[in-house]
């Protein structure tokens, strides 16, 4: 059997008229890097993890119950693990460097197409659902006819710049599109760990904030179990399923930061590390938010942080947490776009050299993508409705149906 058409193999036989970028801008492209190192590494896939899921996790443990929901992001993880030790240990046996190609391994063409259009939806899906809650941060947001204001909107009133339509387009002019220029994803290990920092600055907050008015008795213990009080209530606790789902899914990156190791062995310890890092911060988020805001919690909590907190400096705090975290989701765009990119040009192009060495070929597949990314942003109501359709059918079909299939194939 023959193997799969990987990055690599396109490197090693592209013929030398086929590369059109002149050796100077390849030597940028590849000069000088020895390797990504663990750290950067483990900030890398933990930013692909920690994005806009989290965000809805809340919600979703809320109808849960807090003890059933903290085991099910507990058993994600674990679920999440094993699928991705499985992906790399079958890719290694393949002999290939990307998740299409081990796909395409054991399934054939049909096999690596379907792979890389769910990896495709996937990623898109979450990029407009990124690009949702950047717009409700900073422009406000419409829930069952409450208005929830923006930052922009209380600092500056209402102006024109400061719609969604705007802000969304000066953002992807003047920001998405200078961090999604990259060619390596390890070029974003900083902007990863910012990404990590701002996203537990967020955990901080809401944690002290919901203690503080738990030790003063403002606040209650939140429900521990689930409240089914018809059957409409039963089958609305497994539409939490995709939004638990959605929150682990990175395996569409894990080939890109593996190929970019110094040591590609120390993989799987990267995995654990990340993983441990992200269910922790989960846990908390669910804890703390569930326990600060009850029965209000919003489909996006973020959306909760626009009233009073009942604590000293409330409004400042309320300020520090959006902006934190809608920068947070700003620095995680680009790492998944990233993958998104790659996987739209390996199925467009899959002959044709690596993405990094071809300039109009990067330039036109990266201005398609953000085009329907703003498009979908603008017309997708919630955050809810976009994990709900990716999380039921292309997250679970990357993150675990794809790697269980290719293990028993094997």
């Amino acid at each position: 059997m023959s193997l799969p058409f990987t990055d690599r193999n396109r490197r090693r036989n592209a013929k030398p008229h086929q590369n059109p970028v002149p050796d100077a801008k390849r030597d940028d492209v590849e000069g000088g890097f020895d390797g990504s190192s663990f750290t950067g590494a483990v900030f890398n896939l933990s930013t692909t993890i920690i994005g806009a899921g989290i965000m809805a996790l809340p919600a979703a443990v809320k109808q849960l119950g807090l003890i059933p929901g903290s085991i099910m992001i507990i058993l994600c993880a674990i679920l999440t693990e094993f699928s991705i030790v499985t992906l790399l240990k079958f890719t290694r046996v393949s002999k290939t460097s990307t998740y299409s190609g081990v796909v395409r391994d054991a399934f054939g063409r049909i096999g690596r197409f379907l792979l890389l259009i769910s990896i495709i939806f996937n990623n898109m899906g979450m990029l407009i659902a990124y690009m949702v809650i950047i717009g409700d941060v900073f422009s406000g947001t419409w829930s069952e006819g409450v208005h929830f204001t923006g930052v922009l909107e209380e600092w500056f009133g209402q102006r024109w710049w400061s719609t969604r339509p705007i802000l969304l387009l000066l953002t992807t002019i003047f920001v998405f599109a200078p961090l999604t220029s990259f060619r390596r994803v390890d070029s974003l290990r900083y902007t990863s760990a910012l990404s990590v920092a701002l996203a537990i600055v967020f955990v901080v907050i809401t944690a002290g904030v919901a203690i503080v008015k738990f030790v003063d008795g403002s606040i209650g213990v939140p429900n521990l179990m689930p409240k089914v009080t018809s059957q409409e209530s039963f089958w609305k606790l497994f539409t939490t399923v995709p939004i638990l789902v959605t929150a682990y899914i990175c395996h569409h990156n894990v080939h890109p930061i593996e190929n970019e190791l110094k040591d590609p062995s120390h993989m799987n310890a990267i995995v654990q590390t990340s993983l441990l890092l992200c269910g922790s911060v989960y846990i908390a988020t669910s804890i703390f938010g569930i326990l600060l805001f009850g029965d209000n919690i919003q489909d996006d909590v973020l959306a909760n942080f626009d009233g009073d907190l009942g604590v000293p400096y409330g409004t400042f705090l309320n300020d520090v947490v959006r902006v934190s975290y809608g920068i947070h989701l700003i620095l995680v765009f680009p790492i998944v776009f990233f993958s998104l990119r790659l996987n739209l040009d390996g199925l467009l192009f899959p002959h044709a050299i690596p993405l990094a060495f071809d300039n109009k070929r990067f330039c036109f597949v990266s201005i398609i993508l953000m085009a329907f990314v703003f498009v979908g942003a603008n017309y997708v109501p919630s955050i809810w409705y976009a994990f709900q359709f990716t999380g039921a059918t292309t997250t679970i079909a990357v993150g675990y149906i794809f790697p269980a299939a290719i293990a028993l194939k094997k």
